[in-house]
């Protein structure tokens, strides 16, 4: 019994040995197994690190009965964390549902991704592999596979582009002042009656009103003068000289006193010796029996003796035109041009810093124009919305400048009041704006998309948000010709880095060094150390903590230990 018992320990014993036997060889070999990574650098995309691992086995090295666990895990400062699937796979005698390995080799392919934080940039990708034969463990050593992760696409920026709304301010406003003399067939004197006619009292208390206004100025004064398409041509031409004449001598006088009067060219005259024109004018707004009939005739002949033939053959209708239109035609109409001139910058300035009140609306609003102050600019719509409550561009504005002074929050807020007042397209934009910079990429493209026209500043955000997505494509479409560090940004993530440069010599914004720093990416690229040096040192000069960005971004490795790249980065 005692020998029996040995001999069972003996055969356990030697199982044991046999099994580490075989995962010691194993380990010991596994310098043998080649590991391809895919991309050879870790590259962020759409917020995720993504990689693809080929792991190939030579022949003699798979232990039939044995089974390894691969797990890849990136290491950086503060901590590690593991992708999310775990590759297994066995010897050919193990009974489970693995990829097999052969002990003549084989290999396996394994793709996960890990959501990127900017931690991961200075990190390693470590794989970790286990192996096991029966109930027997045993952990190799781990196998380095890549350094850090490359982060461009984190640059992109995503700062709001939304809409004010403008201001409709004029500050000259033009005026008139009308009034026809009318005359007696086949005369030209001015008549004792026209001067007591409503609309010439009038015109002579405006040329007096202006006159004594000093927001007001005179500009022209035209006359013009008609005959009634009735009658011998030179006679109608003559009579409407004369009265051209008469018309010229009233309106002169009325300006006797005015000293702007006096500029040459003020006073126009202008004479038609038969007004057709008018003539069709008056019969359309006529109720005649006859005016579609006559409106036929002046359709049909264009020849002025043809018109008035066929017009008089029509007896009835042409009584009608003697009594209630030609008299009408009889005329001279004096136009007098005026310039109302509104309140000077400096007055609006004034008056919104003290009594805004004696400001219209459109003042108002302009009055934000006037200062660079955001805070100053902040106030002025605020005054303004409180005094018109119903404004929606004042409340929109209010938001706009709110963005600006990185107050997103505030601008959401009034955004939303503005999108109570009306939804329009601008609102959508700008609350898509507010949802971008928030980082809430659903819902900026929500409103985005929404909008019943895209517009340059919506392309924009989608254009973000396509980069965000990883669909680089679609960014560089979004962003089209204009050229901004975005567009470049999308271009040298979709590899076309010499389009990318010719964008980014076009862009004049620095954007925080950004355009700087995408330069010496691009350079660094295209092997270009010349632009990579000239982009860095661009973008420390707006940001130095850039510096310490490009160190350890392995966009440069191949210039680590280039003595210029190094000095720059010191």
């Amino acid at each position: 019994m005692k020998k029996l018992r040995s001999f069972i320990i003996l055969i356990l014993a030697a199982t044991l040995m046999t099994g580490c036997s075989g995962l010691n060889k194993m380990k010991k070999n596994a310098g043998q197994i080649k590991y391809e990574v895919t991309p050879k650098v870790l590259e962020a995309h759409a917020g995720m690190v993504n990689i693809t691992i080929k792991g190939t086995f030579p022949s003699n090295y798979f232990d039939k009965k044995t089974t390894l666990t691969a797990t890849p895990v990136l290491k950086y400062s503060g901590g590690e964390i593991a992708f999310d699937k775990v590759q297994v796979v066995q010897g050919e005698s193990v009974q489970a549902n693995n990829k097999v390995i052969n002990y003549t080799g084989g290999d396996f392919t394994y793709t996960s991704s890990i959501p990127y934080t900017d931690a991961m940039k200075l990190s390693e990708l470590m794989l970790q592999v286990k192996a096991q034969r029966g109930t027997t463990t045993l952990d190799f050593d781990p196998v380095k596979l890549a350094d850090g992760v490359i982060a461009t696409s984190t640059l992109v920026e995503k700062h709001g582009m939304p809409v004010m709304m403008k201001d409709k301010f004029v500050r000259i406003i033009p005026e008139t002042g009308i009034a026809d003399i009318n005359y007696v067939i086949n005369r030209a004197d001015l008549q004792p009656k026209e001067l007591k006619a409503e609309d010439i009292t009038l015109l002579k208390k405006y040329i007096q009103d202006v006159n004594a206004d000093p927001n007001r100025t005179f500009k022209t004064t035209v006359v013009s003068s008609y005959a009634s398409p009735d009658g011998a041509f030179a006679l109608n031409e003559r009579l409407s000289g004369n009265r051209g004449t008469t018309a010229d001598k009233f309106i002169k006088k009325e300006f006797a006193k005015v000293e702007a009067a006096k500029s040459a060219g003020f006073f126009d005259s202008k004479t038609t010796a038969e007004d057709w024109d008018g003539f069709k004018t008056e019969v359309e707004n006529s109720t005649m029996q006859d005016k579609d009939l006559i409106l036929r005739v002046l359709s049909m002949y264009s020849d002025p003796e043809v018109r008035e033939r066929e017009i008089k053959n029509m007896a009835a209708a042409y009584e009608n035109l003697k009594t209630d239109i030609l008299p009408k035609l009889r005329r001279s109409k004096m136009i007098v041009n005026v310039d109302k001139v509104g309140r000077s910058d400096e007055q609006i300035l004034a008056a919104m810093r003290g009594d805004a009140k004696v400001l219209g609306l459109e003042e108002m609003l302009y009055a934000a124009t006037l200062t660079k102050d955001q805070n100053e600019q902040l106030k002025f719509y605020q005054t303004a919305l409180t005094n018109f409550p119903k404004c929606i561009r004042a409340q929109n504005n209010i938001g706009y400048i709110s963005m600006s002074l990185g107050k997103v929050d505030d601008a959401i807020a009034a955004f939303e009041k503005a999108k109570a007042m009306d939804n329009n397209d601008v609102v959508k934009n700008n609350l898509g704006m507010g949802a971008l910079v928030k980082g809430d990429m659903v819902k900026a493209e929500e409103y985005f998309t929404s909008m019943t026209a895209a517009t340059a500043e919506s392309k924009w955000g989608m254009g973000v948000i396509s980069i965000t997505k990883g669909e680089y494509d679609k960014a560089v479409n979004y962003f089209g010709s204009e050229p901004c560090f975005n567009a470049a940004l999308a271009q040298a993530l979709k590899g076309d880095n010499n389009k990318a440069k010719a964008t980014l010599d076009a862009v004049k914004e620095p954007c925080k060094g950004k355009t700087g720093y995408l330069k010496a990416v691009v350079g660094a690229r295209l092997d270009d150390r010349n632009y990579m040096l000239s982009g860095l040192r661009e973008a420390i000069g707006v940001n130095s903590d850039w510096k310490a960005y490009a160190k350890t971004d392995l966009e440069f490795a191949k210039f680590f230990n280039d003595d210029t790249f190094k000095s720059t980065v010191q």
